[in-house]
């Protein structure tokens, strides 16, 4: 599933290419993507037919386009989304799913086009969301954001019992941070992935968050994470920073720190990948003695 880079490489790259331009036109291919939408693809297609596009703006894993009216289309990419742009005329992909013809800032002709595979991303028009959807409201802010209190967090983390890995990814927490990352922060942290927030002295806390914030804009600067196809920026182009990493996806292959080979344990219905000499499990809690 595309991370908070994947997106924030799309957000950019519409920013760049769609801020200032009018919708002309919106085609709706498949209604699923719009399967949150209350006003289904009718509604969808009239509020934005007409109106102007002012910003493309990001939390977490969840991108919006701001619109002229203060409503914003709100997308998340799930499993296998795209957000592409094209010139009209331009082959259309296998999977797309939602067409908006645009008119730039330049006064040219652009498509923008939401293509989906397995079809689990989604888009809607939040009303009034142009500053930040309703939907997503509760979403905690992500270590890439300006306004984000590493130290607030790092605090939070430290009052819960619960595993540093599993807290990474809590997204009303601190958003953006997936399995591939979380992964990379903690080989960086030199934590395993269950060690309890509880057990986490102040600095390790912190730390753990800054690696998150480090690895994130080292995959930012690189285009993002791909591991096949679908994984690509507005252009159809894929990020490169998979070749950068040190613990997901490296199984049996050694650490880049100290040599050992790394595992790979089930976590949460996916990997989790660490050092068994760099990441040491954390010892079991000893049992209160029972008094008589």
């Amino acid at each position: 599933m595309p991370e908070l880079p994947e997106v924030e490489v799309v957000r950019a790259g519409l920013a760049r290419h769609v801020t200032g331009a009018a919708v002309t036109a919106v085609e709706v291919l498949h209604p699923r993507p719009l399967r949150r939408d209350p006003r289904g693809s009718d509604g969808f297609v009239a509020a934005l037919v007409g109106r102007r596009i002012e910003a493309v703006r990001r939390r977490g894993k969840y991108f919006w386009v701001a619109l002229d009216s203060g409503d914003a289309v709100l997308g998340h990419l799930g499993m296998s989304g795209q957000m592409l742009l094209q010139r009209p005329g331009a082959e259309d992909e296998r999977h797309l799913r939602v067409r908006f013809g645009l008119t730039d800032a330049a006064g040219e002709p652009l498509e923008m086009r939401f293509v989906d595979q397995r079809m689990f991303g989604g888009l809607l028009v939040s009303q009034g969301g142009a500053g930040l959807p309703s939907e997503i409201a509760h979403i905690g802010r992500d270590p890439l954001d300006p306004e984000f209190d590493l130290v607030e967090v790092a605090r939070r983390m430290r009052r819960r019992a619960v595993g540093v890995k599993r807290q990474l990814l809590d997204q009303n927490l601190v958003s953006g941070i997936g399995n591939i990352y979380a992964d990379e922060a903690l080989w960086r942290s030199q934590l395993h992935y269950d060690r309890p927030g509880d057990r986490l002295t102040a600095t390790q806390a912190t730390d753990v968050l800054t690696q998150a914030t480090e690895v994130m804009r080292d995959a930012l600067g690189q285009g993002g994470t791909s591991f096949d196809a679908l994984y690509v920026n507005v252009n159809g182009e894929s990020g490169y920073f998979d070749r950068s990493l040190h613990a997901y996806g490296r199984e049996g292959e050694p650490c880049d720190r100290c040599g050992t080979p790394m595992r790979r344990a089930s976590f949460m219905n996916r990997s989790s990948f660490f050092c068994p000499v760099c990441q040491r499990p954390p010892r079991a809690r000893r049992k209160p003695i029972a008094s008589h």
